[in-house]
């Protein structure tokens, strides 16, 4: 099931890779740090007065994770990596062809990367496109640095939106595949959306948007979860939200966190392989329970009342709207509550 069929493209497609980083703006930088660094894990690539520079122990580029100091928590932008040069000029041409604005940078002007689009696409999200990114030595067999759960590479991005059929068609005109969905009759809630050979790298569901629901971070191993779930519980702090679980979208193992501004954080292992040509979409029925989580376990409220705010391209909050026609309970990352 999609939504209306996107316009033939009379312009090039761009060649995207992978998601690439989440860039999000906290209220304290300290207190970030404690939580992102110290407890999930990350490992400092650079940072400045206001801005840390993120990575996980597989990943060899600059960053997957930027943390902006700033007045209000907000993600800023999600950035999609592209397979060369020339993709960014069909990153800016098939964004025109579609009515939105792009904005060019230069290379230099966000460390760590080359030449950059910032598109605002057609439902409100700011995304960053780039093709260079620097390299930083690679952690992943540097055990005696690892700590926290470990947290290897960015696995997703869930965005939240009010209309799923239209955002899913706009990712397939961009060459993302679909590994599953969640669908009623003659309507699609959520669809999981790859370039890379994993489940996802987009996730789109149905709700208030549009609003950054949660990014996703992949850990070797469910110890890796299960030892962040005694660490949090330890300390006494108000950041575990769900799990740990196994979800039936995806046959993930996750944990969901809020770090001390509000920013949703899933802690992520074992999905499996989508990268066969002809890899089939699992269709989940949106009155099978098991989508949210295999084993019965409850969702709490804020899981389907609560995601984050997008700034545009010039750094305000993006106004939000409902699903023209909303379900049970708007906003979930695993289909309606």
């Amino acid at each position: 099931m999609t939504g209306q069929a996107p316009p033939t493209p009379t312009t090039p497609v761009p060649d995207i890779v992978r998601a690439a980083w989440v860039d999000l703006v906290v209220t304290d930088l300290d207190r970030a740090r404690a939580f992102w660094i110290d407890l999930i894990g990350f490992h400092e690539t650079a940072a400045d007065a206001d801005t840390l520079w993120l990575r996980g122990t597989a990943d060899s580029v600059h960053h997957s994770l930027i943390l902006r100091r700033g007045t209000t928590p907000a993600c800023r932008a999600i950035g999609l990596r592209v397979r060369s040069d020339a993709d960014l000029d069909a990153v800016r041409a098939f964004h025109e062809a579609r009515g939105c604005r792009v904005d060019e940078i230069p290379a230099g002007h966000q460390r760590g990367v080359g030449r950059m689009m910032r598109v605002d696409d057609p439902f409100g999200f700011t995304v960053e496109y780039v093709h260079h990114m620097d390299h930083a030595e690679r952690l992943l067999m540097r055990w005696d640095l690892h700590h926290g759960a470990e947290v290897a590479r960015l696995d997703h991005i869930n965005l939240s939106v009010p209309d799923v059929a239209a955002a899913h068609a706009h990712y397939t005109a961009l060459g993302f595949g679909t590994s599953e969905t969640i669908e009623g009759p003659d309507h699609l809630y959520a669809a999981w959306m790859y370039r890379k050979p994993s489940v996802h790298d987009i996730a789109l569901t149905e709700g208030n948007g549009p609003r950054l629901h949660h990014v996703g971070y992949a850990v070797p191993e469910s110890s890796n979860i299960l030892r962040l779930a005694d660490i949090v519980a330890a300390r006494d702090e108000p950041w575990l939200e769900r799990g740990p679980g196994r979800h039936g979208v995806s046959a993930a193992f996750y944990l969901y966190l809020r770090d001390p501004d509000g920013h949703r954080v899933e802690v992520y292992t074992t999905d499996y392989f989508t990268g066969d040509p002809d890899h089939p979409t699992l269709r989940w029925s949106i009155d099978d329970p098991r989508r949210r989580d295999f084993w019965g376990g409850a969702v709490v409220p804020s899981w389907y009342t609560e995601a984050m705010e997008i700034l545009d391209l010039d750094g305000r909050v993006r106004p939000t709207a409902d699903p023209a026609a909303p379900g049970e309970v708007v906003v979930g990352a695993d289909g309606l509550g």
